[in-house]
């Protein structure tokens, strides 16, 4: 273990996988936060059962309830995960010997996404990777309730680790869906209250560019049904968030 390391994760509705998640990141820290936001499948009992810190709270946003979790961390280094996201032997291998000197410094990490159990290696979803290992002295995550980031205006250095994190996405095309559904909902409040506007050429062109370029010049159709199936459903998802984000509009100008 890592003795400088703390490892926050968040969760809803996860009793699938967070134990398995849990298991990893026990193998680098001796302090690991769950944080949930409503579980009603049994997740506090898992999270519990493993001897983690469980941290029930409401839903105020991806980056407001990551920083719940830093907030009551013992260590001043974060790694910070969700649920469906499981460290690999390499990178666990690498964060225990880790040194943690320098605070400015900041930890990219890869990822290797999954749909079911199936690994993806082409399209959207290959080649991802993320700062996630970060001084909580330094560095925070912004109040945004999607695509939250971190600010970190005084880090000097990004250091890609090896190793990889394993996200397990979803387990079938029904949680997929979901999942699409509920972050389409969420971009679209996102850009309304931004006072994004949607455009009719927008929304029929938006989705058909999304699946050709990731289903053919991102070679999506190398992962073969899964490949079509992520492709299909990102062109779904971005329809879906401008239309959305039409409806929201409008419903503003009728007010």
């Amino acid at each position: 273990m890592n003795p400088l390391l703390s490892v926050v994760i968040i969760c809803r509705n996860e009793s699938h996988i967070i134990g398995r998640t849990i298991a990893a990141a026990q193998k680098v820290s001796d302090d690991i936060v769950v944080v949930d936001s409503g579980s009603t499948d049994g997740t506090q009992q898992v999270v519990t059962g493993t001897g983690a810190r469980l941290l029930e709270t409401g839903w105020t946003g991806y980056g407001p309830n990551k920083n719940k979790g830093v907030a009551m961390a013992r260590h001043d280094w974060i790694l910070s995960i969700d649920a469906d996201e499981v460290l690999d032997q390499k990178l666990c291998d690498v964060l225990t010997v880790l040194a943690l000197r320098e605070d400015d410094i900041v930890y990219n990490i890869r990822f290797r996404a999954f749909l079911g159990e199936k690994m993806i290696r082409f399209g959207e979803w290959a080649g991802d990777e993320h700062i996630r290992l970060y001084n909580r002295n330094r560095v925070q995550w912004n109040e945004a309730e999607v695509h939250e980031a971190l600010q970190m205006p005084d880090i000097k250095q990004v250091v890609t680790l090896k190793g990889y994190i394993h996200h397990y996405t979803s387990r079938n095309l029904e949680e997929f869906a979901d999942k699409t559904v509920r972050y389409a909902m969420l971009n679209a409040m996102k850009y309304h209250q931004r006072g994004k506007k949607s455009w009719w050429l927008q929304r029929r062109l938006a989705g058909p560019v999304s699946f050709v370029t990731n289903y053919l010049l991102r070679l999506g159709f190398l992962d073969g049904e899964a490949g079509y199936t992520i492709a299909k459903m990102n062109a779904w998802y971005t329809w879906m968030k401008y239309a959305q984000l039409q409806q929201l509009n409008l419903g503003v100008k009728q007010k």
